[in-house]
């Protein structure tokens, strides 16, 4: 069983950052592929991110290409997702989630999710 919990959501203003992290309370944290999603309010859950159990594999929406980063910390059972010029349409509930899984996974595959951090962005 893996526990994820998200935290750095909030309020900011159109082109503005801000920096997720996700915790996860397993041993074997290097050995899930690692997502974020979103959901904004009346729509579904949508894929954001995702990098390999090394880092040294990432996968971005297309929607966030050159404005979000992805990134992780093996030793400290960590996965962030650093969000730069936001726009009013970031806003949504931003997801960790975790794939005990060696290629990219489909989001079917995701077997661990967190609660969720908010992330308004005003313009």
């Amino acid at each position: 069983q893996v526990q994820l919990v998200e935290s750095g959501g909030g309020l900011v203003q159109e082109g503005g950052s801000l920096r997720l992290s996700c915790a996860a309370s397993t041993r074997t944290f290097r050995t899930y592929y690692m997502g974020w999603f979103r959901q904004a309010p009346g729509k579904g859950r949508e894929f954001v991110a995702a990098i390999n159990w090394s880092g040294g594999r990432t996968v971005y929406a297309d929607f966030v290409k050159g404005r979000f980063t992805i990134s992780r910390v093996n030793a400290e059972n960590m996965v962030f997702l650093q969000m730069d010029s936001l726009k009013p349409e970031d806003t949504a509930v931003y997801y960790c989630a975790a794939a005990n899984a060696y290629d990219l996974p489909d989001r079917n595959e995701y077997n661990y999710w967190g609660q969720g951090t908010q992330v308004t962005v005003s313009s």
